[in-house]
């Protein structure tokens, strides 16, 4: 990649945010710039705002938040030189940030954005501090659940109601901390705490996402056996209506309509009947847990697969996927992940890298660099997986195209 190339490249991850349901309201984008984060003499804030901009020009924002709203911050100067006025206002929130220096051309560009109608959020408000201005123009305020002490928490969805302002709770890491806030009254939710398993002590999977999980041990085996699997869907009658309607999409188009499961089956071919059954047992594990859940498996599973070949690993792609998609299982079925793999037929070092590290969870602990926004840490396993860091934004939003349109098939045949 040359200089210019690496001096305008963008990278951009997303963190989502729940309503109360669990339900995703938004994801906040977060950007860096460049691989050496080199702009030249450009201005730091313009340089910001056109790594957003490019990113929206090229890539879409349905591509990275799949038709949700995007939290995206500003800074004091990039908000009054009125760049937040280039994006469409039913699209983005304008996320203000706490270290912005208040002034009357603030107040005014916060004003021309309230007259256009954008959404403001404002960062790391905290009870003692409604003279502040800025509050007068927010519909969300962010609090940072973890270093809030226990009467900021609980006072702070009282207050901003009484305002007509909604609280968003963020670093939300565990489900204690996301059902404590929303019985304080949080509106919006913020962090990771879906990705985190909560593993209930004997807990049994229960009816027939037996089933489902019958499914992944089949099509995991090395001597796939098509009768077998075939065995496994005709039990399930949902897995059949699943087939049938993959298998008579648009996607294939075939002349006559296919019928018989054997017959689906042996058109698909192994590779495919693997993919598609993993990512259909996978959501019917998943039905009532949190749908990114389910998206960010996919999102890891696209990621690992098609990074494969940038690592020296293209022969091992269906593998990398299914590593990436069940990198989540123990968050899914509530189970440690020790126990879900004992019944998997997935390769020695697949499972070792989802339970401890080897070279092949260097790939996985890369994805999850990235996504996570760690760009410190994406970038040294980058280097030690002799990764070129400019494919890998292109990567990650093909992903999550990919992962978006996978889990509306897989969620449309439920």
């Amino acid at each position: 990649m040359n200089t210019e190339q690496a001096q305008t490249e963008a990278f951009v991850a997303r963190q989502p945010i729940f309503d109360r349901h669990r339900h995703v309201y938004a994801y906040e984008l977060l950007f860096r710039s460049g691989l050496k984060n080199a702009f030249g003499g450009m201005d730091p804030d313009r340089a910001s705002i056109k790594v957003i901009a490019d990113s929206f020009l090229r890539f879409g924002l349905q591509r990275l938040t799949g038709g949700k709203r995007a939290f995206i911050n500003f800074t004091r100067d990039t908000l009054v030189k009125g760049y937040a006025t280039l994006l469409p206002k039913d699209s983005i929130v304008v996320e203000i940030l706490e270290d912005v220096e208040q002034d009357h051309e603030v107040f005014d560009a916060c004003r021309e954005l309230k007259q256009r109608g954008y959404v403001i959020a404002l960062d790391d408000v905290i009870c003692d501090d409604w003279d502040n201005p800025l509050v007068g123009f927010a519909d969300i305020i962010k609090v940072d659940f973890r270093a809030s002490n226990d009467r900021t928490k609980a006072a702070l969805p009282g207050l901003v109601a009484a305002r007509k302002i909604k609280a968003l709770a963020e670093k939300i890491e565990t489900r204690a901390e996301f059902d404590e806030a929303v019985a304080l009254g949080y509106t919006y939710l913020q962090g990771y705490f879906f990705s985190k398993p909560l593993v209930l002590s004997g807990r049994d999977v229960p009816g027939v996402k037996h089933r489902y999980l019958e499914l992944l041990r089949e099509i995991n085996r090395t001597d796939l056996d098509f009768g077998d699997v075939e065995g496994v869907i005709k039990r399930e009658p949902s897995l059949t209506y699943k087939l049938m309607t993959y298998i008579n999409s648009v996607a294939f188009s075939f002349r006559n309509r296919i019928t018989s499961v054997r017959q689906s089956l042996a058109l698909l071919g192994e590779d495919a009947v693997r993919k598609w059954a993993s990512v259909v047992a996978l959501a019917g594990l998943a039905h009532e847990q949190p749908s990114e859940l389910l998206v960010s498996s996919l999102i890891r599973a696209r990621f690992c697969e098609v990074i494969a070949a940038s690592v020296k690993l293209e022969e091992r792609g269906q593998e990398l996927f299914l590593m990436g998609l069940f990198s989540l299982l123990d968050a899914i079925t509530g189970r440690p992940m020790h126990d879900v793999l004992a019944n998997l037929p997935l390769a020695d070092d697949i499972k070792m890298a989802l339970l401890d590290r080897n070279r092949l969870r260097d790939v996985l602990a890369c994805v999850l660099a990235y996504e996570q926004a760690e760009w410190e840490t994406f970038g040294l396993f980058a280097a030690k997986l002799r990764l070129d860091e400019g494919e890998t934004a292109r990567i990650y939003l093909e992903a999550v195209e990919w992962a978006t349109s996978s889990y509306a098939g897989a969620n449309g045949s439920r």
